[in-house]
């Protein structure tokens, strides 16, 4: 019998790339190979890259080397989107064989012939141009959750961020499409689908090829709700400007959408927003969350932030600060602005201090604590239902409910994958709701 070659993958980065790994994992398990762990020995090691911060580029060379540690003479692949913004740079780290761009990675089993070691990696990247086409994804199998793509690429031109040039346009899936992949989702008995994309908001714009919007993303939502077998739905990062009300409105009345929004916002002063070329000011942002909290008062709101933006004086980060701080929020994402070549950004004055970002990010991190404390204490005392994940932590089993307080419980391997209400009592010292199961199922 012939020995099937192992392949394992590595994901840096979004949901929109853990859909994408997975949905590339498909298409080696269709050609015959099987899928492994990381930590396994492999044949093939396929990495699957992120530019959004620096931090995923360095992680970049320690996963190759972890890698060959388990298989010196293992075949080693890159794709993603720091593989199509700098391709020669990868191709040159000691043991990558292969690099693919934007839209080779869906084709990566057409590129290995052989497993033989190259002396250089190969690469094969096209121009950012040319990503004008649509893959569809989802992941299944490595999580309780699956992500499902929506859409892909950006046209907006935020001064920060390089992911225009590593996706390309905007473009979506067909309507049609995005309900058979939900479909097939449902089938597997997964309980929890999260919409992903890189401006999911802006779904409908290149379906079929064109340029205008088909579908609105108010529409896909409508559509979606209507998919039998799903028990819920979950909103990824939605930009604030195409979070429309009667978006907002839909999902307080929705069958299967959870009360949870993460919305960016990446500052709260006006003067940084026109610097970062936003789509919104502030007041804009402000509107978004009194509607929410309007309609669903215990709905989950997380926030993007950026600190350390070229221009930004202490007087303008605590604005932000201030704009947080006041706002009816969950929690923060808190990101250290660093310089991105092929960016406005780069170019721009006033740049900050490391140590002044540094310590502006530990500022925000800890209202984050405070405000997520906050939310979950305000939601003590309700009934809620806990969708339970797959890992054993330290011998317990997490959770979160459908708006987002996580949960946690002494470790059963039943209850993976499962949904139970539950009442909200306590907060452990790790901020983390205690749930004691035999006295919490209702």
């Amino acid at each position: 019998m012939e020995n099937r070659k192992k392949v394992a993958f590595y994901t840096l980065g979004c949901k929109l790339n853990f859909s994408e790994t997975s949905t590339i994992a498909r298409n080696f398990q269709d050609e015959g190979f099987d899928r492994v762990d990381f930590e396994e020995v492999a044949d093939i090691y396929v990495i699957n890259t992120c530019s959004v911060t620096e931090n995923a580029d360095k992680q970049f060379k320690q996963i190759v080397k972890k890698a060959l540690k388990h298989n010196d003479k293992a075949f080693v692949a890159a794709v993603g989107c720091y593989a199509q913004l700098k391709p020669e740079e990868l191709a040159a780290v000691d043991g990558v064989d292969l690099v693919l761009g934007a839209t080779e990675k869906f084709k990566i089993t057409d590129y290995i012939n052989d497993l033989s070691k190259n002396d250089f990696g190969e690469v094969h990247s096209c121009e950012i141009e040319e990503a004008d086409f649509y893959v569809g994804s989802y992941s299944i199998g490595d999580r309780t959750r699956a992500f499902l793509k929506v859409q892909d690429g950006c046209d907006y031109k935020c001064t920060y961020c390089t992911i225009p040039l590593a996706r390309g346009i905007s473009r979506s899936d067909t309507m049609e499409n995005v309900l058979k992949n939900a479909g097939e989702i449902a089938a597997q008995n997964i309980k929890e689908i999260v919409l992903t994309g890189v401006n999911i908001g802006d779904y409908g714009k290149g379906e079929y090829g064109n340029k205008k919007h088909e579908h609105t993303f108010y529409e896909l939502v409508q559509n979606l709700d209507q998919v039998p077998g799903i028990e819920r739905l979950r909103i990824s990062s939605i930009e604030p400007n195409l979070l429309r009300n009667e978006t907002i409105e839909f999902v307080s009345q929705s069958r299967t959408f959870v009360p949870h929004f993460h919305i960016p916002l990446q500052s709260g002063s006006n003067t940084l927003l026109k610097l970062m070329k936003r789509r919104y000011m502030r007041e804009l942002y402000q509107e978004r969350v009194n509607k929410i909290r309007e309609v669903m008062p215990d709905a989950c709101i997380g926030v993007d932030v950026i600190v350390g933006f070229p221009g930004e004086t202490d007087e303008l980060f605590l604005e932000t600060y201030h704009f947080l701080n006041d706002l009816d929020i969950s929690y923060l994402h808190v990101f250290t602005y660093s310089e991105r070549d092929n960016t406005e950004a780069a170019s721009f004055d006033g740049v900050v201090p490391a140590n002044v970002r540094a310590k502006r990010s530990k500022m925000l991190r800890a209202l984050s604590v405070k405000k997520r404390r906050a939310f979950y204490e305000s939601q003590l005392g309700t009934m809620r239902t806990v969708l339970f994940e797959g890992e054993n932590k330290e011998g317990y089993i997490h959770g979160f409910t459908e708006n987002y307080v996580k949960v946690k419980t002494p470790w059963d391997p039943a209850l993976v994958n499962t949904l139970h209400p539950i009442q909200l009592t306590r907060i452990d010292d790790d901020g983390v709701v205690r749930m004691d199961f035999v006295n919490a199922l209702v």
